[in-house]
């Protein structure tokens, strides 16, 4: 067997669990207005409910900081560095926040019911940031605190930050940058990736992945080195900003936002206009690349 059939056989295990009626169910609940500020009840019971969810699956789970970050760790994984999965579950105060970002959100609690189900000692946590739309706030402190908290240890973090929409028109994708990009489709149809310095060798091994596990979901991937996105303040619009700026591995995964979504920002972002058999397909490229990187816990 060779090694990229050896590594893929935990995914296959773990993926069987990822429901696109699970995703569906998360986006619906998630879907109100939700920003920390102005709706902050709302806000706050999100936050205990997504706490809840975690704990249930069998994660530590703690309301972290004073933006409430939901941090939940494996139990069986303790003292060992962990991969992050990292979701923004906040929404500016005009939208319902669909794809931004219950989707993201969504994937993330679709992952950690298959990977507690398939490998419960992985070493992966989660963590629901809070405040990413009143700028980064959640995760800028929980980067900040990493250095003071106990038992956390951080080997990179991937970034769910918009994964839902998709458009199969011709033209309906836009580059997000000013300078043309190799490889860049103009129909909003894959899965973007965003890596820098470090990270950047974990976006080619992401795309090498999707080739074998999900070879039916386009991903593209741009790497940026030398310090190049700090020139480009495009490229530091998410939670993967604070943990880059520390030195920190991490990835954005990404449908591109308002260079591909309509409604971005928009009271229009609503759940019936996500695509779900999408967002399945980035949860079990996720697992795979998890159970490759990580062996499963095994």
């Amino acid at each position: 067997m060779s090694k990229t059939r050896a590594q893929s056989a935990p995914a296959l295990r773990a993926v069987s669990g990822v429901d696109e009626a699970e995703l569906r169910e998360h986006v619906g609940w998630l879907s109100v207005r939700r920003n920390f500020w102005r709706q902050a009840a709302v806000n706050q019971r999100i936050g205990e409910r997504l706490g809840d969810l975690f704990a249930a699956l069998g994660y530590r789970t703690s309301i972290d900081g004073p933006f409430r970050n939901v941090v939940a760790v494996p139990e069986r994984a303790a003292g060992e560095a962990c991969t992050l999965v990292c979701a923004h579950y906040d929404s500016v105060p005009s939208s319902p926040g669909a794809d931004d970002n219950a989707s993201g959100v969504a994937v993330a609690l679709a992952v950690a019911r298959a990977l507690a189900r398939a490998a419960p000692g992985a070493p992966v946590a989660f963590v629901a940031f809070n405040g990413e739309e009143d700028g980064l706030a959640g995760s800028a402190d929980f980067v900040t605190r990493l250095a003071h908290r106990g038992g956390l240890r951080v080997r990179e973090a991937h970034v769910l930050e918009m994964v839902g929409f998709t458009s199969r028109a011709r033209g309906s994708q836009r580059a997000p940058l000013p300078v043309p990009i190799p490889g860049m489709p103009d129909v909003g149809d894959f899965l973007g990736l965003l890596g820098s310095g470090p990270s950047s060798a974990s976006v080619s091994a992401i795309v090498r992945t999707a080739k074998d596990a999900t070879p039916d979901l386009r991903v593209v991937g741009l790497k940026t080195y030398l310090g190049v996105d700090r020139l480009l303040p495009v490229l530091h619009r998410s939670d993967h900003a604070p943990f880059w700026k520390a030195g920190i591995p991490a990835v954005l995964w990404t449908d591109t936002a308002e260079f591909r979504n309509p409604n971005y920002h928009r009271g229009t972002d609503l759940p019936g206009t996500l695509d779900y058999g999408f967002m399945r397909r980035v949860a079990e490229l996720l697992l795979a690349l998890l159970a490759s990187t990580s062996r499963a816990g095994t």
